[in-house]
């Protein structure tokens, strides 16, 4: 199969609109093309008139390892163009960034979740293309999640850097279809063309990701497409004190490590509580010691996840539900548990952050009402996830 970049550098005809026109690339290290050739060098190579690079939250090197350590704009050395942060002073480009150049490609592999801030700064690229009458085309690739939705709505007046608009968590899209959502749901006036990808089957047997593409990580900590598959859930691991596993040779994939829970007890509560919740993955219990982040030197209890091989049902796993779950259980098993990190979480300050990753309160209510059941939280999720799926019909590009 062909990524978009791979259809755009094979296709004179595709890349003719580009002549003669300032192009800008925002990219990061999974920004490369079929034979492993970064999109920048390729383009560069095939005569297009590059005249400026933007890199996201964690860089165009991919060399910042955690959230809110920002990237600084710099000069590529070898083609000796502007490289401009927009994860650094800003995160909406400005007049002089979008002044450098007349057509952006967008090429940045995603996750598939609302909360990786690669979906925000594409809004905010339209947003300002649409402002200055600049040009963007995506140049699309696979969700390696595929096209199953789960979660809440983000609630209207909780947008942030991890929340661009009224989505669930596990959107199902793909970034070149997310744009269309966006053009159509804010009404944008801009100049919008998707180079699709050709050949990717969201529901055939790779299950999102495909089998004749290696993996390369779109940020440090997205190692595999097992973590892409569990982020949807473990990223809410962010907004607590439990580890999800920074520190380690696997983080994010698991649903929690800390040294003072049973993990086999609160596996055995999630089993109780809502035993098909765990259904479409292995979970297997385990021990690691962070070198760095929470916990970092302590010998911590954990339960992994294993959305892949023999175990991964790609229809029956639902991994924020799961970790819900894991929450909902600590907090009967520990009802004093601190389990609710406050800190400064993207730039938001006033909120909690596992609000800020949830697009409001409702799943931290749920996990602390001793009253709330599974059922509860399946309702009102199950609610937004046919609206979103209602929602975005006719915006897929790939069927």
């Amino acid at each position: 199969m062909k990524f978009g970049i791979d259809r755009l550098l094979a296709d004179p005809e595709l890349r003719k609109p580009l002549e003669g026109r300032r192009v800008a690339l925002v990219a990061h290290p999974a920004s490369v093309t079929r034979d492993l050739g970064h999109s920048l060098d390729a383009l560069a190579a095939a005569g297009i008139g590059l005249a400026s690079a933007f890199g996201p939250q964690h860089g165009l090197k991919g060399d910042k390892q955690d959230n809110m350590v920002e990237t600084a704009d710099e000069v590529d050395p070898r083609l000796q163009i502007p490289v401009f942060s927009l994860y650094g002073e800003v995160r909406r480009p400005t007049d002089a960034m979008m002044a450098s150049a007349d057509v952006f490609l967008f090429d940045l592999q995603d996750l598939g979740c609302r909360i990786y801030t690669f979906v925000t700064t594409l809004l905010y690229l339209l947003e300002e293309a649409a402002r200055h009458g600049k040009t963007v085309w995506v140049l699309d690739r696979p969700n390696p999640a595929g096209r199953p939705i789960e979660g809440t709505m983000l609630v209207p007046g909780q947008e942030s850097f991890v929340g661009a608009a009224p989505m669930p968590m596990r959107h199902g899209l793909t970034l070149g279809e997310m744009g269309h959502w966006f053009v159509r749901h804010f009404g944008l006036d801009v100049d919008y063309r998707v180079i699709g990808m050709e050949g990717w089957e969201p529901s055939g047997p790779a299950h999102g990701w495909p089998t004749d593409r290696i993996w390369i990580n779109p940020s440090p900590n997205a190692a595999n497409v097992n973590m892409a598959r569990a982020y949807a859930g473990t990223v809410m691991l962010e907004g607590t004190t439990l580890s999800e596993g920074r520190g380690t040779t696997r983080p994010l994939e698991v649903l929690f490590g800390a040294p003072d829970l049973d993990a086999g007890a609160v596996r055995a509560e999630m089993e109780r509580l809502a035993p098909e919740w765990l259904a479409g993955c292995g979970l297997r219990e385990c021990w690691f010691e962070p070198t760095f982040h929470k916990h970092a030197g302590k010998l911590c209890n954990a339960l992994m996840i294993h959305a892949e091989g023999p175990f991964y049902g790609h229809d029956r796993f639902r991994p924020w539900r799961l970790q819900a779950l894991a929450f909902k259980a600590i907090r009967n098993l520990v009802p004093d548990y601190p389990l609710w990190r406050d800190f400064a979480y993207e730039y938001e300050l006033d909120r909690l952050a596992i609000d800020v990753i949830n697009g409001g309160p409702s799943l931290r209510t749920w996990v602390d009402d001793p009253e709330a059941t599974p059922g509860d939280l399946d309702q009102l999720a199950s609610a937004d996830e046919q609206r979103w799926r209602d929602q975005c019909a006719e915006v897929l590009l790939y069927r």
